[in-house]
Parts: C-alpha cells; structure tokens; sequence
C-alpha cells in the first residue's frame, strides 16, 4: 500500500444517504480543550500504535516533537517516554519501504498517557479494541492524517468533531456520517480527543500537545530546537486553504472522490448523466461508480 492509497476510505457504498447529516453535523463547534496535566513526576508515556501502511511522516513528525521537549522539573531528560505498539512482535513495513520493529505489542505495552495514530492500513479488531480500552485512561488519544479513519473504527469520535487529510473529506464523511467532519482545520480537538490533517499537520498537533501540557513558551522552544518555522500548532483553522471543494474543469480536472489533480489524457473516466468524469486510481473510480450521485 502506497501513501496515496492511504488517503482513501474503505469503499463508501450505500452511504450517501447520510452526507446531509454530515453536513449539517460539521457545523456546531466543539468543545474548547482543556490543558493538559503532566505527571508530579517521571515523563509521560506515548504510544505509537502502528501497522503496515503507517506513513512515517505521521508517526516520526510527532516522535521529534515529543523527543525534544525539555520542561522544567522533568528528572529523566525527555519530558515523555515514546514507544511503538502493534499488535504482533513483527515488524511492519511502513509507506516507502521502510521496516519497523515495534516495541511493544498490545498483549505488554505500557499503559499510555497519550496515544498517536498515525495513517495506516490497521483494521484488526484486537487492535482497534486495545485503542478503545487504552484511551478510558489516556489523557489524549490523536489521529494524524486518515489516522482518523482508524479513530473512527474504534467508536471513539462518534458525536464528536474531527479532521482527516484533504484528500479524504469526501469519504471519511460518508463513511463516518456520526462524526463532525471539519474541513479546513489544521487540528481538532474535543476532550480528550484530537486528530490533525494530513501529513505535517501531526507536527503542529504534537506541538499543540507540548504547549497543552507545559505552556506555550515551553512548545515554541521546542519548535525552535526543531528548527520548524511552521505556525499551523497556534491555529487550527490555518488550514483553510481546503475548506471548499475543489472544481473539476476541463483544464485542470481533479478526481470527484479525493480531489487530487489528475491527467485527463491518461487517467481512467466514468460517465454519468453525460458528463465525463476522470480519477486518480482505480479505486477511486470504483467507489465512485458504486454510487455516482454522492460526488456530483
């Protein structure tokens, strides 16, 4: 599975007819987020919850974020202690080939404080069950990415408000009408939940985390530790620029399902009420012949 397909949703037929409820959904606010209370002592533990798929970006932007973070009062250095989670010993193969070996397995993790989730092809039961049963505890369970969609499996976010990557608004929101999509945002947060877009927009969650936790001064010094210049972790909303869907034109004609830019000279097409409509990948265009109206 390559990072492009990771930003799809399982096929959403039969769904379409819940897109208004999304709608209307995605427009009542969540609730303000709370700070974050660290521990009196020790630093606090982190759990990558990973699988084949996982897109290294999502788990290792974050992974820095928190690797870096020197509060006052920690005694061990770093201020959390970061582990990966999976639910065998194997090793997974990450997007770009890239070969993980998980340090824990969900039979002897340690108990976490913060969960990420990065995206990820993770559809085992046991899995998403040992994120729904870590998550009682967690101060925060967050999702990068179409890490969402993983979320959303678990039952977590159902009522509640979230985001994805851009290119998987259109699905997310049919396949999960139960959840306030919000697109636009860099992050979302609601309670002890929270989910970022895509790709780097973990960072700027994880950066969110850090100033939730031990201040904003304490996150803008690990930003600059970090050399990252970007400001998206001190909006939410700076993600505007998706906000609105995009429209296909002749000219530059994007794929109806995940609004990716496509070549309308070799792309695969559908047609539907005399209009030609172009995709990505294959898959897309079987999710969108499989109930066309839901895209037009």
């Amino acid at each position: 599975m390559n990072r492009r397909e990771l930003f799809r949703i399982s096929s959403a037929m039969g769904l379409a007819a819940a897109l208004p409820a999304a709608a209307a959904a995605a427009t009542r606010a969540a609730a303000p987020a709370a700070p974050l209370q660290p521990p009196a002592s020790g630093p606090i533990p982190v759990a990558f919850v990973i699988s084949d798929g996982a897109v290294v970006i999502d788990f290792a932007g974050p992974w820095e974020v928190f690797s870096n973070v020197k509060a006052a009062g920690c005694d061990s250095g770093s201020s959390f202690q970061l582990y990966t989670v999976a639910a065998t010993p194997d090793p997974i193969t990450a997007s770009g080939g890239m070969s993980v070996v998980p340090n824990y397995t969900i039979a002897n993790a340690p108990t976490p404080k913060v969960i990420v989730i990065p995206a990820q092809s993770a559809r085992d039961p046991k899995l998403l069950a040992w994120i729904r049963e870590a998550a009682r505890t967690a101060d925060l369970t967050m999702s990068v990415c179409t890490g969402a969609t993983v979320l959303a499996r678990t039952g977590l976010l159902a009522g509640k408000s979230a985001t994805t990557h851009h290119g998987a608004f259109n699905e997310f929101a049919m396949q999960f009408p139960d959840v306030k999509l919000k697109r636009g945002a860099r992050f979302v947060e609601e309670g002890n939940l929270a989910s970022a877009g895509g790709l780097s927009s973990g960072i700027d969650l994880a950066l969110r985390v850090v100033e939730r936790y031990f201040g904003r001064t304490v996150a803008r010094n690990t930003a600059n530790v970090l050399e990252y210049q970007g400001q998206g972790w001190l909006d939410p909303m700076s993600n505007s620029v998706y906000a609105k869907r995009r429209v296909s034109t002749d000219q530059q004609p994007v794929c109806p399902v995940c609004e990716m830019d496509v070549d309308n000279r070799t792309s695969l097409t559908s047609l539907y009420r005399k209009r030609k409509y172009y995709f990505c990948m294959k898959e897309c265009k079987a999710t969108f012949d499989a109930s066309p109206a839901s895209f037009t």
